[in-house]
């Protein structure tokens, strides 16, 4: 099943996409969030998986405004240094413990919207990264059961200002600019997938060049023990995020260094999962 958050005609919506096609899912009416969707339970899902499939009324996609599939999560848990060669390029030592950083909504628009480059920095650097969209609330959830939680997947562009990434230790500032990260296009259940997410090729394209490659596979920690150690200090809730890193070849560590500028379009595509784009605008 693929769900989109979507505005049309003004409105914002949930629909499921079919092809080229698009099925309102707030006008037979189910929420018109994929968070109160996934909150309403399994049986909503089901039910509105099988209302899209059945109706006739269908929106072309190229009609419509993507918005990011998750509209307000509790929690959006980011993940740093999830791949050794991305923790080898940057001269630091693979974690042993996943290294966890908050991303706030405001730091993200939604597929084909401008990722913004601040006025303050020039150093705006491009995360393809996997996102984990939790469905099943729990705490303390065990590893071996952690995947029952995840409801599906999505993509996310981690976009960092690395200047103001390293004023510190700690990430935040640099990880949370307005609008310079972007989640999308569409969120995918996770039964279309395989168990965890894993063996799907990840690569990020700056202006058609790639610039990152790897599998999901490659992950230190996986998807499961990503959300078993998460639920660790707070119950997971349905439509919490956990964005699960990125891989080696960001922009700060190349000679010369390569950051994301005015004109600049920034691709990440995930088998499976599709290709998020981005334009890149500078502030005003």
């Amino acid at each position: 099943m693929r769900l989109m958050a979507f505005q049309h005609q003004g409105q914002a919506a949930l629909g499921l996409r079919l092809g080229a096609e698009l099925v309102n899912l707030t006008a037979l009416g189910f929420p018109s969030t994929l968070d109160a969707l996934l909150r309403a339970g399994p049986e909503a899902m089901a039910a509105a998986h099988t209302a899209g499939q059945k109706a006739r009324h269908r929106i072309p996609l190229a009609s419509v405004q993507y918005l990011p599939p998750v509209a307000n999560p509790a929690k959006a848990i980011a993940v740093g240094l999830n791949y050794k060669d991305h923790a080898a390029e940057g001269n630091f030592q693979p974690p042993t413990y996943p290294v966890l950083f908050h991303r706030y909504p405001s730091s993200w628009v939604g597929h084909g919207q401008a990722l913004v480059r601040p006025k303050v920095s020039e150093q705006f650097d491009y995360e393809g990264e996997m996102v984990v969209v939790i469905g099943k609330a729990g705490r303390y959830i065990d590893k071996a059961h952690a995947l029952d939680h995840v409801a599906g997947y999505s993509i996310f562009n981690d976009g960092s200002l690395r200047d103001y990434q390293f004023k510190s230790t700690q990430w935040m500032m640099g990880k949370n600019f307005d609008a310079s990260g972007s989640f999308g296009p569409e969120f995918v259940s996770a039964d279309e997938l395989s168990p965890g997410a894993t063996g799907l090729k990840l690569q990020t394209r700056l202006n058609g060049q790639v610039v990152q490659t790897t599998s999901t596979s490659d992950m230190i920690f996986d998807v499961a023990t990503l959300v078993s150690v998460c639920s660790e200090p707070f119950a997971l809730e349905p439509g919490d995020l956990i964005i699960s890193g990125t891989p080696a070849g960001v922009g700060f560590v190349r000679k010369p260094p390569l950051f994301m500028k005015k004109g600049d379009v920034c691709e990440v595509e995930i088998e499976g999962l599709g290709i998020l784009s981005n334009p890149v605008v500078d502030e005003a």
